[in-house]
């Protein structure tokens, strides 16, 4: 039996699985007219969270890159206008751009993003800017604390991908699990890894438990 491991700050809960919460959510104070946009771009539910402080997003369409997300906006009083079906930074773009051809568009993100969202829109006439609300800080963990060999290990950012890796040297023994193709980029070329079939935690951990 392997133990399965699971690098995610959402709280769903999955049998036959470990909760390592790797890092932190520090949010970032900004200062925002949200009524000059035509629309918001969110890509992370911590985004939608960043939020909080201001109540005036909540009138502004949002284009949510997957169902999780828009559930969160949903959940938060937020108006979905458009969900991505692809769950990926820069295919979602390319969804974006003829339904956002001439409008202004407000991207809000992480301190560090890995998609060339903000580009490929503004090269497609669409002004797009964007505001960075949240940032995310990489937990200690003691060498005792790691996993143990044979260990399968669910990846949801690059940013877990980090942090895992800033704490614990990696075992040749372990199996990597990413949430998609953009988290997957980040592995270093050492790391044994599969990539989930669908951009979801629960489709990652499906494909984790074959591997018992």
């Amino acid at each position: 039996m392997r133990d399965i491991y699971l690098l995610s700050q959402s709280s769903e809960q999955f049998l036959d699985t470990k909760k390592l919460s790797i890092f932190d959510i520090k949010y970032i104070s900004f200062d925002i007219d949200f009524s000059i946009y035509d629309a918001l771009v969110i890509t992370s539910k911590n985004a939608v969270l960043s939020l909080e402080s201001n109540q005036q997003w909540k009138n502004i369409p949002t284009y949510a890159i997957a169902k999780k997300t828009a559930d969160i906006i949903i959940q938060n009083g937020g108006d979905v206008s458009y969900i991505g079906s692809s769950g990926h930074g820069d295919d979602f773009a390319n969804e974006l751009i003829s339904k956002l051809k001439g409008k202004k568009v407000l991207y809000v993100r992480a301190l560090k993003v890995v998609s060339n969202l903000v580009n490929i829109l503004n090269s497609n006439n669409i002004i797009c800017d964007e505001v960075i609300t949240y940032k995310t800080i990489c937990k200690k963990y003691e060498r005792k604390e790691k996993p143990p060999k044979n260990s399968i290990i669910i990846f949801s950012s690059p940013s877990t991908i980090k942090c895992f890796l800033d704490n614990f040297k990696w075992d040749d023994s372990y199996l990597a699990i990413s949430i998609g193709n953009t988290t997957a980029a980040y592995f270093p070329n050492y790391v044994n890894y599969k990539i989930a079939e669908e951009t979801s935690l629960e489709s990652c951990v499906k494909l984790a438990r074959t591997f018992i």
